[in-house]
């Protein structure tokens, strides 16, 4: 199957199970996953990145314990709406979750979903909703909480764009 944006093939996600949400970044992976319905997005937990053989090893039991059927990655996209650097790290990886079907699943779903601000969304939130300090502000940065929150934004917008 061709990875494409979520905008132009969420009629094809599959229906009735859970979504992964991921936001790959350079050090680590936030994982946030949807309930069945695939109308609420949770925060999940933050991957410390290696390498690819260790993040998919890491990945695999959350797959398994979740029943994971589906995949939408954040595609990291310039405000003006071209390809960052990063796209094609993401692209890379999305290509690389294809060749580890015993984990992902046969011919497995795969969407790219636009991220642009979700990450200063999440700081905003956190600076502006939660009653914490600056220097718990930088603890939940280093923590994976920002990450866990930034696929929570894309998984969760994935699903009300439907």
């Amino acid at each position: 199957m061709k990875i494409k944006l979520w905008k132009d093939c969420h009629q094809n996600a599959p229906k009735n199970v859970r979504l992964m949400g991921m936001d790959l970044g350079a050090k680590t992976i936030g994982i946030a996953i949807s309930d069945s319905g695939q109308s609420l997005a949770t925060p999940l937990t933050t991957i410390k990145r290696t390498k690819f053989s260790q993040d998919v090893l890491a990945l695999k039991d959350i797959i398994k314990e979740y029943e994971i059927k589906g995949y939408i990655l954040g595609w990291p996209i310039n405000m003006d709406g071209s390809l960052s650097p990063r796209c094609d790290a993401t692209h890379s990886f999305a290509d690389e979750m294809k060749h580890h079907p015993d984990i992902f699943g046969q011919n497995p779903f795969i969407a790219f979903m636009d991220e642009r601000l979700s990450t200063s969304e999440v700081d905003k939130f956190v600076e502006n909703r939660v009653d914490i300090n600056r220097t718990k502000r930088r603890g939940a940065k280093q923590s994976g909480l920002t990450d866990q929150l930034a696929a929570q934004i894309i998984l969760q917008s994935a699903l009300d764009f439907r």
